[in-house]
């Protein structure tokens, strides 16, 4: 057995080490002095011995110190607080609160939002026993929702007081993001009691299963409570789309309206008009202007919250690619050619090389090169690429000149081999999807440093990839006259992937998400949000506006027609229920203090050897 099963405070029998200065006293103490006084001779009996026995003499001379020591004892046992468990029976109110956090219930109306209007009615519906599970929003403490494990739906309390209950709903706040009121109504089921009271509320648009996950509640006895919030978003028109292509943004924009409207669809200084019937969808395509901007629909209306789509771009659009070769490879540079940010330019050894626009080339590629026509200029520019933070690329070819490329080549080469098979590649965005073919003839070597994501069998790098400071490092192990990846459709995809990967761009479609997508970085940084700063590896993009990470800036915004559809019919009046809170009886153990009849024994022990001292004469 357990102090702790005893003691409430097990820690106050500490209290007990005070007897050890007051046994050591009685130890040192000398011993009574006997003085024989003729007077009282009279009192001895006639053998001569005492009239008290030598064991009652040494009775009465530990009496004291065994009162002490009770004293101690009975004090050391009421600062550990002794309990007995006895078992009691308890009125429970239990409620779980479903309130919905979704996007949708971001709509106004008479200066209110959906949202204002639920938080209230909560309030209202707390009991004893409360827990809240929240669709779709995230506590108001943070600036974003972390990526835990939560989804759509989470539970931000279980089990709280009414005083717990009311300060979690103020906390709480609507985001921007769709939600899962499904999972939210089976989350709810899953943490209530027997006999406990499901209220939800929600606007109850967008569709969505939710009625089955209120059946099942019911199915296991509980009482649920729909209470519905539709007030405003009559007329509502939205963006519900948002697709890039090249340096362009294409935007759908839907009338989910009962009557005919027309927006002004604005980005930067372009603005075009569109008309839409009931139910229409239209699509507008705008230029992305450097840094990116906010895609506006004017007029606005009570849903503001997907009239607006931010695009985020980089101040500069172009990737400025230096091409080194003395055979052109024509695959390579309409591959090249075909990706909208890039500027390509074409040099021939030992012709010089064109001055970069800015500091340095962002990407530098050499294929089919000469090595005997390569001098110390043509491989400096791929180190001032690396130096200014971009990439160099360098194709494998025939005679190699591995000298000319020191450590700029990732491979050492051993002579040319044929036929290889390939290993599976490494899961990497360079590789993701593609179908590799062997090539008929490549270099032979061992990897001098980086990582392989396409090898031979025999360990042979044919793509691999490594860091060089700030910058990038890609070899390229196909011979392209000794292959036919150059005629397959993903063949300008790889290539598509690679100047972004080392030129350390991402396109448009990477740096604009929808809310409720998730931004990963490699490392926990320091994310800029909407609604402040934030340090994590991942972050849930809840709010609709611009982060900021690493000199990065991403956006996010509602892209969600299931969402903006506002408006949702009447529930009957037999979905809604009109159960009031629920009771049950609950039997638990609680511990019974018995520290009073303790302080009772310390008083007699006082009292004790109060009348003690005073008996033996020293009062």
């Amino acid at each position: 057995m357990a102090l702790s099963d005893v003691f409430a405070s097990p820690l106050g029998l500490a209290a007990l080490l005070a007897a050890v200065p007051v046994i050591l006293l009685y130890l040192v103490r000398p011993d009574p002095r006997r003085v024989t006084l003729p007077t009282v001779r009279f009192l001895s009996d006639a053998d001569g011995t005492s009239s008290s026995t030598p064991l009652l003499e040494r009775l009465k001379r530990s009496a004291l110190l065994l009162l002490q020591l009770l004293a101690i004892l009975l004090f050391a046992t009421a600062l550990a607080t002794p309990y007995v468990p006895v078992s009691e029976s308890e009125t429970v109110e239990e409620t779980v609160i479903v309130v919905d956090a979704s996007a949708s219930m971001a709509v106004e109306a008479d200066g209110a939002s959906r949202f204002d209007r639920a938080i209230d009615a909560a309030r209202g519906a707390t009991t004893s026993t409360t827990s809240v599970v929240v669709s779709g929003g995230s506590p108001a403490a943070g600036p974003a929702r972390l990526a835990a494990a939560d989804g759509d739906a989470s539970i931000v309390l279980r089990g709280g007081t009414g005083g717990e209950a009311e300060e979690t709903l103020s906390s709480l706040r609507v985001s921007d993001a769709p939600g899962d009121l499904r999972t939210a109504v089976q989350r709810a089921t899953s943490v209530a009691g027997e006999s406990a009271r499901i209220v939800v509320l929600s606007d109850f648009a967008g569709g969505g299963d939710w009625e089955s996950a209120v059946q099942a509640a019911r199915a296991r006895g509980l009482t649920v409570d729909l209470r519905q919030f539709d007030a405003g978003g009559a007329g509502n028109v939205g963006i519900v789309d948002r697709r890039f292509s090249g340096e362009r943004v294409t935007v759908s924009v839907q009338n989910f309206g009962e009557e005919a409207a027309t927006r002004r669809v604005s980005l930067g200084d372009e603005r075009e008009t569109v008309s839409l019937e009931p139910g229409d969808v239209r699509s507008v395509t705008l230029p992305v202007p450097a840094g990116g901007g906010e895609v506006r629909l004017s007029p606005g209306d009570s849903f503001p919250t997907d009239d607006v789509a931010y695009v985020a771009a980089p101040e500069d659009a172009a990737i400025d690619v230096l091409l080194v070769t003395n055979d052109e490879n024509r695959y390579l540079t309409t591959a090249l050619s075909v990706i909208d940010p890039v500027e390509l330019t074409v040099a021939e050894p030992p012709e010089s090389i064109p001055d970069p626009p800015g500091e340095a080339y962002d990407v530098v590629l050499y294929s089919n090169v000469d090595g005997d026509a390569l001098d110390g200029a043509h491989v400096g520019a791929g180190r001032d690429a690396l130096a200014a933070g971009g990439g160099v690329g360098i194709q494998a070819q025939e005679r190699l000149p591995a000298d000319a490329y020191g450590d700029l080549l990732l491979l050492a080469p051993d002579g040319m081999e044929s036929n290889p098979t390939l290993a599976a590649p490494a899961e990497d965005e360079l590789t993701r999807d593609i179908t590799f073919p062997p090539p008929e003839r490549y270099v032979r070597g061992d990897l001098r440093s980086g990582r392989a994501l396409l090898s031979t069998t025999g360990g042979t790098p044919i793509v691999a990839t490594d860091n060089r400071g700030g910058g990038r490092v890609l070899y390229y192990g196909y011979v392209e006259s000794a292959s036919t990846f150059k005629y397959d459709f993903e063949y300008p995809i790889f290539w598509k992937r690679s100047v972004y990967a080392l030129a350390d761009r991402r396109s448009l479609a990477e740096l604009n998400r929808a809310t409720g997508d998730r931004l990963t970085f490699e490392n926990e940084t320091t994310v800029q949000t909407p609604r402040g700063e934030v340090t994590a590896s991942a972050v849930e993009a809840t709010d609709a506006g611009f982060y900021a990470a690493d000199g990065t800036r991403y956006s996010a915004s509602l892209l969600s027609p299931a969402e903006s559809d506002v408006t949702a019919p009447d529930l009957d009046s037999g979905e809604t229920g009109d159960g009031g809170p629920t009771t049950r009886e609950e039997e638990r153990t609680v511990p019974n203090p018995l520290t009073e009849f303790v302080a009772l024994g310390i008083v007699a022990a006082a009292i004790g050897e109060v009348a003690f001292l005073r008996r033996r004469g020293d009062l």
